[in-house]
């Protein structure tokens, strides 16, 4: 399954992008409706703790920048 990007926001400002699959969002959007402490994503780049009380939004970030024409 395809990894897409995603920007995670927390309160206080701060925002983390990382590439997940979308079981694995589907998986984060559970833990956070009952938002019951931490939370294990596994990420391309590796694993991460959320404290998931501190999570304000989960975005679906736009597609990687790339420079020059499409053909």
């Amino acid at each position: 399954m395809a990894a897409g990007r995603i920007e995670i926001g927390f309160s206080g400002g701060q925002v983390v992008a990382v590439r997940m699959t979308d079981d694995k969002v589907k998986d984060l959007r559970q833990a956070l409706d009952r938002a019951d402490g931490w939370f294990d994503i596994q990420t391309e780049d590796g694993e991460i703790a959320l404290d998931l009380r501190q999570v304000v939004f989960l975005r679906g970030a736009p597609g990687e920048h790339r420079i020059g024409f499409t053909g």
